[in-house]
């Protein structure tokens, strides 16, 4: 896997920086958000990105019952804990360094509450777009865990590979679309090369440290996203290190309708999910949300 990593010929270049803006979500708790605000508000297949970090105790609110339906959401941990329900009573936990991929499909209900009251909650929550063809399909939730998730340690890189593929690492999470999701952590004086293929759309986000991408410099709370090209490298002269996030997926291509927590193909479908909630039929109590689509 090495050799064809090192193969690419384009660097893909950062064609658009998006800093960071701090909001409120769920029962008040401040996030920051790159993807999804109005200076990038779709990069198919992606919705959003939050990130969450602050002291436990700011955030015990949480995130009380909502509905999802037309898409995914993975949640990242990188400290802290938190609880995931749904009106079924399907329940799990993240822990520090955990992922959980979950396929909202035609409908969940749930919460996300944080475990812990001590210490520093940090996190991430990636809203991830489906085809219309996988819209109203099973629900499904895949939870690892810190020792489930590949990790690569090389030459002051540390890569935890989440989905798809990086330095001969093949991450768990199982996609309904094309994609990879990396978690990179460079010492002073590394340098990290990553294929990511041409036909997807991508973007780094930098989580703490600074250093450059593909040459440009980045900085905490910014998502940077690729232009044309296969391949990004990334380094850091900073003490500190650098830190990031790697999202990349094949775009999908199709008419994107969404309203807050729904996102469908037309408004059509948009007004059916509200009128399933509001009835209570959002989601299925059969639907077994941790087998497989198969």
């Amino acid at each position: 896997m090495a050799k064809k990593e090192m193969a690419g010929t384009a660097l893909r270049g950062i064609k658009q920086v998006v800093q960071g803006q701090k909001m409120m979500e769920g029962a008040g708790v401040r996030i920051c958000r790159t993807i999804g605000t109005a200076k990038a508000k779709n990069l198919d297949p992606y919705l959003m990105l939050d990130e969450l970090r602050l002291p436990a105790h700011m955030a015990t609110a949480g995130f009380p019952d909502h509905p999802h339906r037309g898409f995914e959401t993975c949640s990242i941990m990188l400290s802290g804990k938190i609880e995931h329900k749904d009106s079924a009573g399907n329940q799990g936990v993240i822990g520090p360094g955990g992922v959980q991929w979950m396929t909202a499909g035609r409908g969940i209900v749930h919460s996300e509450m944080p475990k812990v009251t001590e210490g520093d909650l940090w996190g991430f929550q990636l809203w991830i777009n489906l085809p219309a063809k996988d819209k109203m399909i099973k629900p499904r939730y895949q939870d690892y865990q810190a020792e489930d998730i590949p990790v690569v340690e090389k030459d002051g890189l540390r890569i935890r590979v989440m989905a798809g593929e990086s330095h001969g690492a093949v991450g768990p999470i199982n996609m309904r679309n094309p994609g990879m999701l990396l978690e990179a952590q460079l010492q002073k004086g590394a340098k990290l090369f990553q294929t990511v293929p041409e036909e997807w759309n991508g973007f780094v986000y930098i989580a703490d440290g600074s250093g450059e991408v593909s040459g440009l410099k980045a900085a905490k709370e910014q998502s940077l996203i690729f232009g044309p090209g296969d391949h990004i490298v990334a380094s850091t002269d900073n003490p500190e290190g650098l830190r990031f996030l790697l999202v990349a997926g094949l775009p999908i291509g199709e008419p994107i309708v969404q309203h807050g927590p729904f996102v469908m193909n037309t408004q059509e479908e948009i007004q059916q999910a509200f009128l399933d909630y509001q009835t209570g039929r959002l989601q299925n109590p059969d639907d077994n949300v941790w087998a497989d689509w198969k």
